[in-house]
C-alpha cells in the first residue's frame, strides 16, 4: 500500500492560514471560540397541500377563498372545513374589489421585506364574505397614514410572475 494517497483538496469551505495556536496545550483551555461565518443554502422541499388550489389560482390571476357547504360561512383566507359547524368548504372566487377594514404601516420586517419597508399591510373585506383578508395595500402613502383610508374601496392586483407565494397578491386603491 502506497503511503503517498492523499485526499483531494478543493478550494471549498474554510480555508485558514496560521490559526493562532497556544505551544503549551495547557493554554487551550484560554483559547478564545473560533468562529466561522459561512453562506447556508438548502434547498427546501414542501408541499401547499389543502391549499394548492389556492396559489394554482394566485398564478393564473384568480383570487379564492372558500365557503362552508353546510352553513355557508365564507372565508377569505382558504380553509378546509368550517370551524363553526365542521362543514366541508368548497372553494369559490373572491370578488375584485374589496374594503380596507383597517391597515398598519410596518417600519420593520424579516430579512425579505426590510428593503421595502415601510410598507403597508391591510386586512380587506369582501362584500358577501365572512372574514378579511391580509394583504400588502400599494399606492397609498406610507408616511402619510390616514384614518379616512378605513372604508375606501380597493381593487385587488397581481404581480406578473406568480412566485406561489401570498404576495402575488395585492390591493390599490380602486381610483388607480
Amino acid at each position: 500500500m502506497s503511503k503517498n494517497i492523499k485526499l483531494q483538496e478543493t478550494q471549498e469551505g474554510t480555508i485558514v492560514f496560521n490559526l493562532p495556536f497556544p505551544k503549551d496545550l495547557k493554554d487551550l483551555k484560554g483559547m478564545s471560540p473560533i468562529v466561522v461565518q459561512r453562506p447556508y443554502l438548502v434547498d427546501y422541499i414542501y408541499s401547499y397541500g389543502q391549499d394548492s388550489p389556492f396559489f394554482a389560482a394566485l398564478s393564473n390571476k384568480i383570487h379564492l377563498g372558500t365557503r362552508c357547504d353546510s352553513c355557508e360561512y365564507t372565508f377569505a383566507t382558504p380553509r378546509l372545513a368550517c370551524p363553526y359547524c365542521g362543514g366541508e368548504n368548497e372553494w369559490v372566487k373572491l370578488p375584485e374589489e374589496g374594503i380596507i377594514h383597517t391597515f398598519t404601516v410596518c417600519h420593520f420586517g424579516s430579512e425579505k421585506f426590510l428593503a421595502e419597508t415601510p410598507f403597508i399591510l391591510a386586512l380587506i373585506s369582501f362584500e358577501g364574505v365572512d372574514t378579511l383578508f391580509l394583504t400588502r395595500l400599494i399606492g397609498m402613502d406610507v408616511h402619510s397614514p390616514s384614518l379616512d383610508w378605513i372604508g375606501q374601496k380597493v381593487k385587488r392586483q397581481f404581480i406578473r410572475n406568480s412566485k406561489l407565494l401570498p404576495t402575488d397578491v395585492y390591493y390599490l386603491p380602486s381610483q388607480h
